[in-house]
């Protein structure tokens, strides 16, 4: 089986840490993101032992096949309106707005 892995860089660590999100609490750290890569590979496979050892349930791997790239989202109707107006001020379609305004969330996140 083949699980997603996550890296990032802590600050609060100095490295990187790298977990498995499918499998709870699985998690590694290495000064670089290949030791980090290195280590959660060593930390999963002594998980799935630690799990059929103790007859533990396996989750599957999650796929990137199950990302369709559509969500709702239920907002309070005073920022449905204020985004309905910044829409409209700008000339695109909420959606457009919606997706510009995440990613620059998601831009801001990366980099900080």
């Amino acid at each position: 089986m083949h699980y997603p892995i996550k890296v990032f860089y802590s600050e609060e660590d100095k490295g990187f840490i790298a977990t498995v999100p499918d499998l709870p609490g699985c998690s590694a750290f290495g000064k670089t993101e290949e030791a980090a890569i290195k280590q959660i590979k060593i930390a999963e496979e002594l998980w799935l032992k630690t799990a059929k050892r103790e007859r533990r349930k396996i989750p599957q791997p999650s796929s990137e096949d199950v990302y369709s790239g559509k969500i709702l989202a239920r907002t309070p109707k005073s920022l449905h309106k204020e985004l309905m107006e910044k829409a409209k001020e700008e000339g695109v379609s909420l959606n457009q707005l919606v997706v510009y305004l995440l990613s620059k969330g998601i831009d801001k996140r990366a980099s900080a």
